[in-house]
Parts: C-alpha cells; sequence; structure tokens
C-alpha cells in the first residue's frame, strides 16, 4: 500500500473522528415545555425504549419539595424549579375523582353550593394563609446528574391557593441558551444565567382563579421578548417582557370566557410562539376561545369553541397548527394566514382555514403528539385516540389498559413508538401505526405528572421526588 493511500484513509479517519467530536460537543437542547417545537418527538435513534428504577438509569437525583415543572435543558445543565414547605402540605392524590365525584356525593345529600363549595376547599385546597414556601430553582449536570447550583428565589406565602392537584411551581422555566427565565403566575418573573447569578427581577400582580385551583401557564420566548399569559378571574392579559431587562414592553387584556353562568374565565394553557413562512403569532388557549396575537400584541384571529378549563398546550406539526381546546372539547388543524373570528359554524366541520375539526374531541390534562402523520391525543382517564394529521379521520380509539385510568403527563414519541406515562410512574410504550398495540410496560414507581424532556440519548423524566436520567447502556 503506497504511502498516498495511507495518507488518504489517515485524513478519512481524523475527519471522521472530529466530526463524531463535533456532534458530540454540540448544545444539546431542550429549551422549554414540551421543547422546541412544542411537540415531544425524539430523533436519536439511541433513546432507550425500556427503563425500570434500576435498567437503564444513567443517574437519579432526589429533587427536594415539590413541583409539577417539566425539566429544561441547555449547555449541558438541567433547570428545574421546585418549592419547598415550612411545615405540612397537603399530598397529592392520583387521578380526577378528586373533586368531581365529591361535589356529585354532597349534592346527593342535598348540601347547598356555599355548602359544598366549603368542604371541596376544606378537603382540597391548599390556601395561601396555611403554608409558607420556599421556591428554589436547581442547576443540574446533565452527564452526571451532579447539583451544580441552587437557589431560593423566592420565600413567603404564596399569592394564591392550589388544588392538591396541582403544585406552586407547576410553570416550566424557558431558556435562550443564555439565560434561564422562571415564572411564577401571580408572583413574579426571574432572569438567571447559567451561572446561577440573579439578572433582573419583575414582580407581578396577583389575580384570583378560580376557585383557587393554583396555576400552570408557562412562558414562551419570541426573539427578545418573554411572554406569559395570565387568564384569571379578575382580569385576563396576555404580556410580554424585554426578556434582557425584565421591563414590560405591552400588555393585552383578554376578554373571553366560557359560556357559561357565570363565566369562568381562568385558564392553565401555555402560549405557542407559531412561526410559519406568513408571520410570527403567538397562540393562546383561553375559556371558551382561543386568540392569536402578532408580536406587537394586536389579536389578528380567534376562534370559539374550547372548554371552561383549557390547559393542553397548541403546537405546530407539517405546516398546520393543532389546537386541543380542552375536555369535551374540539380538536382543530389550522392553516396559517388567518384573521377575524374563524369560529365554525353551526354543523360545520371546517371552513377557508380550519382544515378539519372534531367535536368532543379535546382532551382534559395532557397535550396531545403529532408524530408519523399522526396526531395522538390522550384523556386523563387512559382512552388514547388517533387521528389522521391531514384529514382529522379517527383510526382509533381504545383504553391502553385496564389498570391505567389517570394521565396527567403529554405523552411523546420517537423509534417508531408512543410513551404514555401514568400519574403511577408506569410508562406505556405503543407502537405507531394505524393498529393499536401496547407493547410493554416502563416502571418507575413514583407518582409523575411533569412531561419530560428528550435530550440526544437522554430521556429525562421527573418523578414527585425524583429526576432521572434515563439513557440505553453502550
Amino acid at each position: 500500500m503506497n504511502l498516498y493511500i495511507l495518507l488518504r484513509r489517515a485524513g478519512l479517519v481524523c475527519a471522521l473522528l472530529l466530526a463524531s467530536a463535533t456532534v458530540r460537543g454540540q448544545d444539546i437542547a431542550w429549551p422549554q415545555f414540551r421543547g422546541p417545537e412544542s411537540n415531544p418527538v425524539g430523533t436519536h435513534a439511541r433513546l432507550a425504549e425500556r427503563w425500570s428504577k434500576t435498567e437503564n438509569v444513567e443517574w437519579s437525583r432526589e429533587i427536594p419539595g415539590r413541583g409539577w415543572s417539566s425539566p429544561i435543558v441547555t449547555g449541558g445543565k438541567v433547570f428545574v424549579t421546585t418549592v419547598t414547605t415550612d411545615g405540612k402540605s397537603k399530598p397529592p392524590q392520583i387521578g380526577t375523582e378528586y373533586s368531581n365525584e365529591y361535589v356529585a356525593e354532597l349534592q346527593k345529600q342535598g348540601l347547598s353550593m356555599k355548602e359544598i363549595l366549603e368542604r371541596v376547599t376544606a378537603r382540597d385546597i391548599e390556601l395561601p394563609n396555611e403554608v409558607m414556601l420556599r421556591y428554589s430553582l436547581y442547576c443540574l449536570n446533565l452527564r452526571s446528574g451532579k447539583v451544580e447550583w441552587q437557589k431560593e428565589f423566592y420565600a413567603g406565602r404564596p399569592p394564591g391557593g392550589r388544588h392538591r392537584k396541582n403544585s406552586f411551581t407547576s410553570e416550566s422555566p424557558v431558556t435562550d441558551g443564555k439565560f434561564v427565565y422562571v415564572y411564577v403566575a401571580n408572583l413574579g418573573l426571574w432572569a438567571f444565567d447559567l451561572k446561577g447569578k440573579q439578572v433582573w427581577t419583575a414582580p407581578l400582580e396577583a389575580n384570583p382563579i378560580y376557585l383557587d385551583f393554583g396555576t400552570g401557564s408557562s412562558p414562551a420566548l419570541a426573539g427578545n421578548l418573554l411572554v406569559i399569559v395570565n387568564d384569571n378571574e379578575k382580569q385576563q392579559f396576555i404580556a410580554a417582557f424585554d426578556k434582557q431587562t425584565g421591563k414590560q414592553v405591552w400588555r393585552t387584556n383578554r376578554d373571553i370566557g366560557a359560556r357559561n353562568q357565570p363565566p369562568r374565565r381562568s385558564g392553565w394553557a401555555t402560549p405557542y410562539i407559531w412561526r410559519h413562512a406568513l408571520r410570527t403569532e403567538i397562540v393562546a388557549v383561553g375559556p371558551g376561545e382561543v386568540v392569536s396575537y402578532d408580536l406587537a400584541g394586536k389579536e389578528l384571529w380567534r376562534m370559539s369553541g374550547m372548554s371552561a378549563t383549557p390547559i393542553p398546550t397548541p403546537f405546530a406539526y407539517d405546516g398546520l397548527l393543532y389546537i386541543d381546546g380542552g375536555r369535551g372539547a374540539l380538536l382543530v388543524a389550522i392553516r396559517p394566514g388567518a384573521s377575524g373570528d374563524i369560529s365554525l359554524g353551526k354543523d360545520q366541520t371546517s371552513n377557508e382555514y380550519v382544515v378539519w375539526s372534531q367535536s368532543r374531541a379535546g382532551t382534559y390534562l395532557p397535550t396531545p403528539v403529532a408524530y408519523e402523520g399522526a396526531v395522538y391525543s390522550l384523556t386523563e382517564t387512559g382512552i388514547l385516540s388517533r387521528f389522521d394529521a391531514r384529514t382529522g379521520k379517527q383510526t382509533y380509539k381504545t383504553r391502553i389498559d385496564p389498570a391505567a385510568t389517570a394521565f396527567t403527563t403529554s405523552p411523546w414519541a420517537y423509534n417508531g413508538k408512543l410513551f404514555c406515562l401514568s400519574e403511577e410512574g408506569q410508562t406505556f410504550v405503543i407502537a405507531a401505526g394505524e393498529q393499536f398495540k401496547l407493547l410493554h410496560v416502563n416502571s418507575l414507581d413514583d407518582m409523575a405528572q411533569a412531561s419530560p424532556a428528550l435530550v440526544g440519548e437522554r430521556l429525562l423524566i421527573r418523578t414527585e421526588r425524583s429526576l432521572y436520567s434515563i439513557r440505553r447502556k453502550r
């Protein structure tokens, strides 16, 4: 073999090694709730499909306190918020029977609405005067799980109560790769650099939430703007802040409400920044209606048909916007360019901008995921439905498992599979496709309500007690 060939081969090996090192060294990010596209789909072939508390666990780290916020990742660091309580705190409860059936039972007993609310509050609501809290932001090393730093950013009584199904820090942080932005609705905004130094803070006024159920809408970044939506019982609004200084840039009131007596005005849905060829929009689902705004806070379009208790987040896939209007409401696909009121008329399932709709297909807690040409929606009771992403045709609707009846976490997908994490900590692995097929179940044996982060070949799952890095062993 001559010297020329040897040098060529050596050069090729060096180039491959350099390329491999470059890929490994790239900043793998999961910057916000449900990931960069608000549609949690992994692309790495080595993402684990099986795990337990010991199998394929790269590391696990106990996080003190409680919080249902999701982890975010940037620069090889994992960020997560939590709240510790001075003294006792009402424990969470699995499932949604906690109030609905209880209220029905009390109504059968002939109690007045005032008496019912008093009993529900005593059993299920933690009020501000009952607890003293410490809010913290944790920074963990992505590779080792080691806590690099922890910053307490607020201590005192919360701005409002919470349902024991909720937490005092259910809003997920968001990052632009340089700073981490923390939002606690009705309390304030904070910005930290990646070393834990607080850059700025912006206090916010407290507004009442329906029945003191607590908050949950996470912030979003749109260029230099940090955007929040606060749908409350006093004055709903959407606002944008300069991410470098924390100063408010604009604020637009949202006068929307579910069509019942009296109208409900509180909401928990995270806004979605929809970037498409025509423009960038801020899509915000609220009680009764979804409204889209431009980057100056001016309304672009709106649509009715949302539920009274909106929680799922909008997202885009293959050129269309998908909106889950909440339990018993619409599931719709919308094309870009809408203006004005695009609500469906009586007996309509589509119009100029609504590509398709499915009545009563909306879900209560989990947000759907779009994957391989389909939209998969999961109810809080474990009913999984598959819809064709382009036409809305339903291809199946089935219960995942007779024993699985409580879901809050949004489903995610990769490697031809769908993953549905129950509140009991069991992940049901389902084959993607037109036929439902349950493949196996992974168990962490701990309550879970946060949605995961998918970073490279790592899956980060937060349970009530711990944060797990799930990674297939080489």
